[in-house]
């Protein structure tokens, strides 16, 4: 009798395990976020590995190698064929770390930790959605939309820094589109020049229904304020997003352009993008506001 009882216990604790591990993507994805997209040098010791649309960022020091953002599940032969093609060895990979805990941004985190025994630093608050896989997301949980969850090593706030050999990450905390949302910046140096880079996670709303009818994120609309005031005064010469549409990379460079870190130069850009999501924002308010009358 005890057996069986030590039995039991063992299939439903690896039934557990199962149902922890599963992975949701949702199947209608843009084919974008999938297709194969050439590395290339953005500036100084930045690298874009990513896919089409979805912006993976390695960034090369003396002591070894830091990726931010990991895109799908299936980005990962992608990632690792990307840093190799630019004479770069994947188990050099040190640090990892995310502008957001959704799906098309950690589908490989924890693949690539595994692989390489990287450490994982992230935004403390986006650290529940990394452990559950996206389970606990206010939103996108809701419809059952997961990654492999993942243990991360290292919990940050805002303008905590990253430091791996010759580089120092600053963690900008810009949340809303999750709870730990978070840009990046830094500076890296080549020819002469000084970038200062900003890596952006813009905040767009992802939710149809009222900020008041979040219950699982009281403090959403508050958030989204802070956030657009906070990126609004960011000091930065050249910048990136977590998606390539975001910063139009390719309108500005075409498969074999040469190093041109000008390019990415463009702050008014910038402003702009980030003054198109603060109306939507604003326009939501404005609709919450009327709806509770």
């Amino acid at each position: 009798m005890k057996m069986k009882k030590i039995l039991l216990l063992l299939l439903l604790a690896l039934s557990y395990l199962n149902n922890a591990q599963t992975v949701s993507e949702p199947k209608n994805n843009p084919a974008e976020w999938s297709k194969r997209y050439e590395p290339f040098r953005i500036a100084g010791n930045l690298y874009y590995v990513g896919t089409y649309d979805l912006a993976s960022y390695l960034i090369v020091t003396d002591k070894g190698n830091i990726l931010i953002n990991t895109g799908l599940a299936d980005s990962l032969p992608i990632i690792k064929d990307n840093i190799k093609h630019l004479g770069f060895r994947y188990k050099d990979i040190k640090i990892l770390t995310l502008t957001q805990a959704h799906f098309d941004h950690m589908g490989a985190m924890a693949e690539i930790k595994k692989e390489t025994g990287a450490k994982l630093y992230v935004d403390s608050k986006d650290a529940e959605e990394l452990k559950s896989g996206g389970k606990s997301d206010y939103e996108l949980g809701k419809y059952g939309v997961t990654f492999k969850p993942v243990q991360p090593d290292f919990l940050l706030k805002n303008n905590d820094k990253i430091k791996l050999g010759n580089t120092t990450l600053t963690l900008l905390h810009h949340p809303g589109h999750t709870k730990g949302s978070c840009s990046f910046l830094f500076e890296t140096k080549d020819k002469g020049e000084t970038y200062k880079i900003l890596i952006a996670n813009l905040p767009s709303i992802i939710i149809d229904r009222k900020f008041s009818d979040v219950k699982d994120y009281q403090h959403i609309q508050k958030d989204y304020a802070e956030t657009f005031q906070a990126m609004k005064n960011i000091d930065f010469n050249l910048w990136v997003a977590s998606h390539a549409s975001q910063f139009d990379l390719h309108q500005k460079r075409k498969t074999g352009d040469p190093y041109n870190p000008k390019l990415f130069m463009d702050k008014e850009n910038y402003f702009k993008r980030l003054k198109d999501l603060e109306n939507n924002y604003l326009e939501k308010v404005k609709e919450d506001t009327a709806k509770k009358q």
